[in-house]
C-alpha cells in the first residue's frame, strides 16, 4: 500500500477568491498539486479533465452549487473513491445532512483552522487508499477466481468423459444427478461385462465439489479396467479399495453400492458400502426388497481387513433396481426436517408408472420445500437385457501378425485358490493371444464362466440348483454357497486348453473337470428349456452359444469347441 503521506492532486472550488487563495497556501505548503474552481460548473469539467484525487468543495456557488457538483463528480468516480470534504458555514443539522447526502464524505466549517484541515486531508486519503487495495484485492480474487473456474471446467469435461465412457445411456437405464457444486461428488459408472452382464457403481465420496472428484478418476479407471477384462465383483471391490486407501487423505472415503446385473440368468449381485438402502423393486406384486448396506464404505479398511462379501437375488423380468446417494434422504426443508426414508417408500407405494418414478421423487423434494446438502443422485436399471448391449470392441496393442496356432495347456486351481481367486479373466486374456477367437469373445467368457461356477458351485461345494425354486431358496443358496467357500479345503478345478490349426484357420478345445460326484448327464440335458424359473439356463446356454459341447459319463468334465477362419 503506498504511504498515507504521498502528494495528492487537491481541487479547491470555491467562489470566493480569497478563500481559494487561503486554502491554496495551506494546501500547497503540505506538498500537494492543486487545481482551484469558481464554481460548480468548472469543478465538474476540472474533475473530468484532471482527474484529481481529493475535492475541498464550498456548499454555496453560482452556475453550479457543491451539492450538485458533488453528485455528478461521484457519478463520474465510479468504483474509486474520490473523497470530497465540504467547506460550509451552514450550521444547522439539516444543511449539514444536505452535504453528506449529496456525495460528500466530511465538512468543515469556516473560518479555516489549517491543522483541522491537514488532518482532514490525511484521514480521507487513508480512505481512499484503502479502497484503491480493497479494489485491486477483489479485482486479484476476481481473476484467480475465473482462472479457477475455467482450469475446473476443463477438468470436468475430462472427468466427464472418464466417467460417462460406459453404457449410461443404455435404454433400460434412468439416472439422475444433480450436483452441489461444479464437480459432482457422487459418481455414477455403468460398463458391460465381456459375458454381457451389466456392471454399474454409485459411490459418493466424502464432501461435494472438487475435493470430493478427486478419487472418482483412478476409482473409474479400476472400475472400466477391471469390467471389461472380466473380473467380478470380488476382485474390482478389493482392487478400488485399495487404490483409495493408498491414495486418499485420512479423512476421505467412498460410500458405494456396486452391482452386476446377470440378465440371463436374472440375477442382481449386490455389494452396499456406506450408501442409503437400495432396492429391487417387483413390477408384479410392488414389493421392495431392501439392498441393505452391510459394510463399511471404500478406503477405509486395509485390504487384509476388508470384506468383499456379496448378495445375490433373483428377479423377474421388468422388476427394476433402484439406488441413490444420501443427498436424496438428506434434503432437508427450512425448518429443517429431512425428506427421509418414509417420505420415499411413500412415493414407491403411490407410483403408477415406473418410467416417472425418478421424475415423482424430485417433485416430491421439490414439494416438502427441500433444500439440497449434497449431491443428488438416483438411478435406476430396468431388469431387461437390451436387444442391443453396447459392448465396446476391444482395442489389442499387437498387429495381429503373431499368434499362437499349434499349443495346449493345463491349469489345475485347488481349495486355497478356488476361495480367494478367480482365474476367468487370466484365461480369458490367453486365449485371446489367439487373434481369430477375438471376434468370439463374448460368447468365450460367456461359456468359460457357466462351465466354470457349475464346476465350482455344484462339482467341488456340491449345491444343488433346486434350492432356486423361489427368492428364499435363492437366497439360502448364496448363503450356503458362500459358507462352503470360506471352509473350503480341498477338492480341484482342472481346465485344459488345445489350440490347433485347422484349414485356413484353427480349432480351439476347451475341457473344464471338477472333483465333483457329477451329475447325470442324460437326463439333465433331455430337460425342456427353462422359462420363469430362476436356474437352469446355465447348460442351454452353453450349447447355444459353442460350436460343439459334451460331458463326459458321470457329468465331471466338460468340453467345448470354438473354430475360427
Amino acid at each position: 500500500m503506498p504511504s498515507s503521506s504521498e502528494h495528492l492532486c487537491i481541487l479547491i472550488a470555491d467562489d470566493s477568491a480569497s478563500d481559494r487563495y487561503l486554502l491554496s497556501t495551506i494546501v500547497s505548503r503540505q506538498g500537494h498539486k492543486v487545481l482551484c474552481a469558481a464554481n460548480g460548473a468548472e469543478a465538474v469539467a476540472l474533475f473530468e479533465s484532471a482527474r484529481p484525487q481529493l475535492i475541498l468543495m464550498d456548499a454555496m456557488m453560482p452556475v453550479m452549487d457543491g451539492f450538485e457538483a458533488a453528485r455528478r463528480i461521484k457519478q463520474m468516480a465510479g468504483e474509486a473513491l474520490v473523497p470530497i470534504i465540504f467547506l460550509t458555514s451552514l450550521t444547522e443539522g439539516a444543511a449539514l445532512a444536505r452535504c453528506l447526502d449529496a456525495g460528500g464524505d466530511d465538512f468543515i466549517a469556516k473560518p479555516y483552522n489549517h491543522v483541522v484541515l491537514t488532518a482532514k486531508i490525511k484521514a480521507m486519503n487513508r480512505l481512499r487508499l484503502l479502497q484503491e487495495t480493497v479494489l485491486q484485492q477483489r479485482d486479484l480474487i476476481s481473476r484467480h477466481h475465473e482462472y479457477l473456474l475455467n482450469e475446473q471446467r476443463v477438468a470436468k469435461e475430462v472427468f466427464d468423459q472418464v466417467a460417462h465412457s460406459g453404457c449410461l445411456n443404455a435404454p433400460n437405464i434412468r439416472y439422475l444427478q444433480s450436483p452441489y457444486a461444479l464437480f459432482n461428488g457422487d459418481l455414477l459408472l455403468a460398463s458391460y461385462t465381456p459375458a454381457g452382464h451389466m456392471h454399474m457403481l454409485l459411490g459418493d465420496f466424502t464432501g461435494h465439489g472438487l475435493p470430493a472428484a478427486v478419487g472418482a478418476m483412478p476409482l473409474a479407471e479400476v472400475f472400466y479396467g477391471m469390467t471389461a477384462k472380466g473380473f467380478g465383483l470380488a476382485e474390482t471391490l478389493r482392487e478400488m479399495n485399495a487404490k483409495l486407501k493408498r491414495i486418499l487423505p485420512v479423512d476421505m472415503f467412498c460410500c458405494a453400492t456396486l452391482l452386476c446385473i446377470n440378465f440371463k440368468q436374472r440375477q442382481v449381485e449386490v455389494w452396499n458400502g456406506g450408501l442409503p438402502d437400495g432396492y429391487l423393486l417387483s413390477i408384479e406384486t410392488g414389493e421392495r426388497t431392501a439392498l441393505v448396506s452391510r459394510h463399511l464404505p471404500l478406503g477405509v479398511l486395509d485390504s487384509a481387513s476388508f470384506d468383499d462379501k456379496t448378495e445375490v437375488y433373483p428377479f423377474a423380468l421388468n422388476d427394476r433396481v433402484f439406488l441413490l446417494s444420501d443427498g436424496v434422504i438428506d434434503t432437508s426443508n427450512r425448518h429443517d426436517q429431512l425428506f427421509g426414508v418414509q417420505r420415499l417408500h411413500e412415493v414407491f407405494a403411490a407410483n403408477r408408472q415406473p418410467e416417472l418414478l425418478i421424475g415423482e421423487i424430485q417433485h416430491a423434494l421439490t414439494a416438502c420445500g427441500g433444500q439440497a446438502r449434497d449431491d443428488v443422485s438416483m438411478v435406476e436399471i430396468l431388469a431387461v437385457e437390451p436387444a442391443d448391449p453396447q459392448l465396446k470392441a476391444v482395442t489389442y496393442s499387437d498387429s495381429g501378425t503373431s499368434t499362437p496356432l499349434d499349443w495346449s495347456a493345463t491349469y489345475e486351481f485347488r481349495g486355497s485358490t478356488l476361495r480367494r481367486f478367480n482365474p476367468l479373466p487370466y484365461l480369458l486374456q490367453l486365449l485371446l493371444e489367439v487373434h481369430g477367437l477375438r471376434p468370439q469373445s463374448g460368447a468365450l467368457y460367456t461359456v468359460l464362466t457357466e462351465l466354470y461356477s457349475n464346476a465350482l458351485e455344484h462339482g467341488v461345494l456340491g449345491l444343488d440348483s433346486n434350492l432356486k425354486s423361489d427368492a428364499a431358496g435363492f437366497a439360502l443358496y448364496y448363503r450356503q454357497r458362500g459358507e462352503r467357500l470360506t471352509s473350503l479345503q480341498n477338492g480341484f478345478i482342472r481346465v485344459h486348453v488345445q489350440v490347433v490349426p485347422e484349414g485356413e484357420g484353427g480349432r480351439l478345445t476347451l475341457q473344464v473337470e471338477d472333483s465333483g460326484s457329477g451329475f447325470k448327464v442324460d437326463t439333465i440335458l433331455a430337460l425342456p428349456p427353462v422359462v420363469n424359473e430362476l436356474y437352469g439356463r446355465g447348460l442351454a446356454l452353453v450349447r447355444k452359444l459353442s460350436e460343439r459341447a459334451t460331458w463326459s459319463a458321470d457329468g465331471r468334465t466338460a468340453r467345448v469347441e470354438f473354430s475360427w477362419g
